[in-house]
């Protein structure tokens, strides 16, 4: 069984990343397996250590890269993370991973969906359903149902959701999420709120 797979069942990314930075640096000559750069890629992500994450990508080996196209795929999600784009859902969404990736590419989607609602749930009091859709990277019906689930109430006349305060997240936007919360925020004026979501949903916290 792959090293990701049995991670996922145990819920042990922590200690898979922690295996992987060790075979990294045990590696002969310093050259790891792409296997190897591609789950510490992934799980660098997925702790939201981007600086590490950038770091390992400047050093791994050209030749590597080029021949291995989903440490590219991984980069890239990694890139939409960097840059802040709420794009990161159809860069995973898009790829067909390995079953040695694919846990740790679903947690990280999971992981910025779960991050994302609380902080809708936190900076509004209202929020035009298809914006909340496009923040959880989900469709508008999918979406809305969600959160009705939740408490949250819905006008569909005028196609607004109004948000339950932050409380303990259902099973739905919790699977594979580190256990963290993310911090409150402060109330901000309405016509500057999709700005800072854009922000902070970037920043998926340990």
């Amino acid at each position: 069984m792959p090293v990701a797979v049995m991670a996922e069942s145990s819920g042990s990314f922590r200690r898979l990343l922690e295996q992987c930075e060790t075979r990294e640096l045990e590696a002969p000559g310093g050259i790891a397996t792409p296997l190897v750069y591609g789950q510490l890629l992934a799980l660098y992500l997925l702790h939201n250590d981007i600086n590490n994450a950038h770091y390992l990508w400047k050093r791994i080996p050209p030749a590597i890269k080029s021949a291995n196209a989903e440490l590219g795929a991984v980069w890239s999600v990694g890139q939409r993370i960097w840059q802040r784009d709420l794009g990161i859902y159809t860069a995973i969404s898009a790829h067909q991973w390995s079953e040695a990736i694919q846990p740790m590419m679903e947690a990280l989607g999971d992981a910025t969906r779960r991050r994302a609602f609380g902080l809708v749930s936190q900076a509004y009091t209202s929020i035009v359903a298809d914006d909340f859709a496009a923040f959880v990277g989900l469709p508008v019906k999918e979406a809305v149902k969600g959160v009705l689930d939740q408490g949250w109430q819905a006008d569909f006349a005028t196609r607004m959701v109004m948000p339950k305060k932050p409380g303990v997240l259902e099973a739905s936007f919790n699977r594979f999420i580190p256990s963290s919360e993310p911090a409150p925020v402060p109330p901000i004026p309405n016509e500057q709120q999709l700005a800072r979501l854009t922000d902070y949903v970037a920043f998926l916290e340990n």
